[in-house]
């Protein structure tokens, strides 16, 4: 640690204020930042595996995120039978390759966590759009579609499958509620008429 004081007085008199700059060397091995060959097919496997399972993933950037952020994400995730792996964009992409799968990681230029889901692109994107981390696409496993960040987060905002089915069946039942109660008003109208 080197410790450097500045106590020079300009012209004027007046002095500046005590400037201290902490130097600190870390002598840390490059090495210790790599990951070996076995360590990175291992990753290889196991992103794979997680394909084999999965339905759909939906890609997230995650650089700027606070660590609280991503623990909520993730168990915010876990309700949904869906997982968040952090996997280099090289790795990710080879083993794509290996399952058959025609689309580059490497595309996006920022940090990219993947989220795979067993269910489709529409039910988990919600929760993470909700999350507040900007979502970079998604990939629709099954029908082999990626879709950009724009579309990935307009179906983050639609509401969840129930809401829309009971707000489609409001929809369709709102003329038929009005329809009978014309036709009940009409009817007591028509009593009325009669007793009179």
């Amino acid at each position: 640690m080197y410790k450097s004081v500045d106590k020079r007085q300009p012209k004027g008199g007046r002095p500046l204020e005590e400037k201290v700059v902490f130097l600190f060397v870390c002598g840390l091995n490059r090495s210790f930042f790599m990951k070996t060959k076995k360590q990175k097919f291992s990753q290889i496997e196991e992103g794979k595996k997680i394909l084999d399972g999965s339905k759909s993933l939906v890609f997230v950037n995650f650089d700027g995120t606070k660590v609280k952020d991503l623990h909520s994400l993730r168990r915010g995730l876990s309700e949904f039978g869906a997982k968040m792996k952090v996997i280099k964009k090289k790795l990710m992409r080879v083993a794509f390759e290996e399952k058959g799968i025609d689309f580059d990681p490497e595309q996006f230029e920022t940090q990219m966590g993947v989220v795979f889901a067993d269910n489709d692109v529409s039910s988990i994107a919600g929760p993470v759009y909700k999350s507040g981390i900007s979502i970079l696409g998604a990939y629709d496993l099954e029908n082999k579609e990626f879709f950009d960040a724009e579309t990935a987060n307009q179906i983050g905002k639609l509401p969840s499958r129930e809401i829309l089915l009971s707000q489609f069946v409001g929809m369709l039942s709102a003329p038929i509620r009005m329809f009978l109660y014309v036709l009940s008003e009409r009817s007591k109208q028509t009593v009325e008429e009669k007793q009179s």
